[in-house]
């Protein structure tokens, strides 16, 4: 009798997958991946850097404020601020000049001074006197004199203003007045205001200030050498005159002499001694 072999049933056929095809990343993708560390860093806040400020501008006069983010709310007003005194004094009469080239500072100085001293040192001491035929040096010295002081007083004012703008520049406080009724408040500068107000006195005010020290020294060394002048014209005047006892008995005209007038006069002193 045959036997039945029993077959186990077959196993369900699985669907093949889909052969993968082999992929590369695409250019925009890798040009994303690369640039996505150095987008990374850009994003980074970068830090606060004090802005330059050319030495140009402080030349001309064309200076800078710096953003009121950087210094702060300022309570000074604004024509009490020492850059603001700074710009209105270089823009004044007669402060300008000083801060002007040499040729125009010394022709300026110069031409005020001659116009003073000729019109009006001159006609006062040569009119304003008694016999001026006599010493016209000793007049025309006077009138030199008068220019060369007038300059001098006019250099000094000029010293003076820019000295007081240099000393608020270089300052690290400000004072002012809120109203005007000498209610003095004090205000410390920043660091960038201070910078550049440093900056500006020491490279246009110092230079300013050392012209007007030298143009002193040279007034007062042209004063003295008239002074001296004048004093030596008026010693030589005075020698010049000779009296009876410096003349040992000789007869000088226009001085009365006893010994001359007896000579001349014999009966005039009838019965007087004679002057030993």
């Amino acid at each position: 009798m045959a036997t039945k072999l029993c077959t186990s049933p077959k196993p369900p056929l699985l669907p093949a997958a889909p052969p993968c095809p082999l992929s590369f990343p695409s250019k925009s993708t890798t040009n994303s991946q690369l640039t996505k560390p150095f987008l990374l860093i850009s994003t980074i806040p970068k830090a606060h850097r004090i802005p330059k400020i050319p030495l140009a501008s402080f030349r001309n006069n064309n200076i800078p404020f710096p953003p009121e983010s950087e210094t702060g709310k300022c309570p000074v007003p604004l024509d009490q601020q020492p850059i603001n005194e700074y710009k209105a004094l270089s823009n004044s009469f007669p402060f300008s000049w000083a801060s002007a080239d040499l040729v125009e500072y010394s022709s300026r100085l110069f031409l005020t001074g001659a116009a003073f001293a000729v019109l009006v040192g001159l006609p006062v001491s040569w009119f304003g006197s008694v016999g001026p035929e006599s010493d016209p040096v000793k007049r025309v010295m006077a009138g030199v004199s008068s220019g060369i002081l007038v300059m001098t007083l006019l250099v000094v004012r000029m010293y003076l203003g820019w000295g007081y703008v240099g000393n608020r520049l270089l300052s690290a406080t400000v004072e002012y007045e809120e109203t005007g009724w000498y209610d003095g408040q004090m205000w410390v500068k920043t660091a960038e205001v201070l910078a550049r107000d440093r900056l500006l006195g020491s490279f246009s005010v110092k230079p300013v200030l050392s012209r007007l020290k030298n143009t002193l020294v040279t007034l007062a060394i042209s004063l003295f050498i008239c002074v001296l002048i004048f004093l030596n014209t008026e010693s030589s005047q005075k020698n010049g005159y000779i009296t009876s006892d410096e003349a040992g008995g000789r007869a000088v005209p226009g001085v009365y002499n006893d010994e001359s007038a007896r000579t001349f006069e014999p009966d005039a002193f009838c019965g007087e001694p004679a002057i030993l």
